[in-house]
């Protein structure tokens, strides 16, 4: 019988089921990179005065976003699998519990939610990196610019992903990505204090 491990690396080959996990991991991604810029942006200009700060705020918003991500999809996907197999099942007329059909839906879902919950946490935990070497490093207006810049690089990349598995001019896709960052940092400078 194959591992857990392999028949995790076995679904996410399957295109079928690629293509669904791809949007969550992107989709979440997406809303957990803009909102670390945003935190990122907000913590500077309040005068927080000091990155772990800033690092406690942005783990606490990835344990919000990471735990909706997985637990939305979880309960999104469980419905949608059920509703699949009955239809099947009126189909064809038969029974299809603990079957290699319900199976792989249910290995589906299982990939499904931890991609939906693994973009999110990259999106916040990677921009705020700089923060943990504020004041060895990087002065605090100098993490939040190298945080908003790997925020805008990450969104970039998610961009060209997409671009390239479309068919499209990845940088345009990439840019397209990554001025929402920027977007939300201008945004969020503006905003009165």
């Amino acid at each position: 019988m194959p591992s857990p491990t392999s028949r995790f690396l076995r679904l996410l080959r399957d295109e079928s089921v690629l293509a669904i996990a791809r949007r969550y991991f992107v989709s979440n991604g997406f809303d957990g990179t803009l909102t670390s810029i945003g935190i990122i942006v907000g913590a500077v200009l309040s005068g927080i005065p000091d990155g772990f700060t800033v690092v406690k705020i942005g783990v606490g918003a990835a344990v919000g976003l990471g735990t909706s991500a997985v637990w939305s999809v979880w309960e999104i996907e469980r419905a949608e699998t059920r509703a699949d197999i009955r239809r099947l099942e009126r189909a064809m007329l038969v029974d299809l519990d603990d079957t290699q059909v319900e199976q792989k839906k249910r290995g589906a879902r299982t990939v499904h939610a931890t991609l939906s919950g693994l973009g999110p946490l990259i999106g916040i935990l990677v921009p705020l990196v700089p923060f943990a070497f504020e004041g060895s490093v990087f002065s605090m207006a100098e993490a939040g610019f190298v945080g908003v810049a790997l925020g805008t690089g990450i969104l970039a990349v998610f961009g060209a992903y997409m671009g390239s598995i479309s068919g499209q001019r990845w940088y345009v896709s990439a840019f397209r990505m990554a001025l929402a960052g920027l977007v939300v940092a201008g945004i969020n400078v503006v905003l009165p204090s």
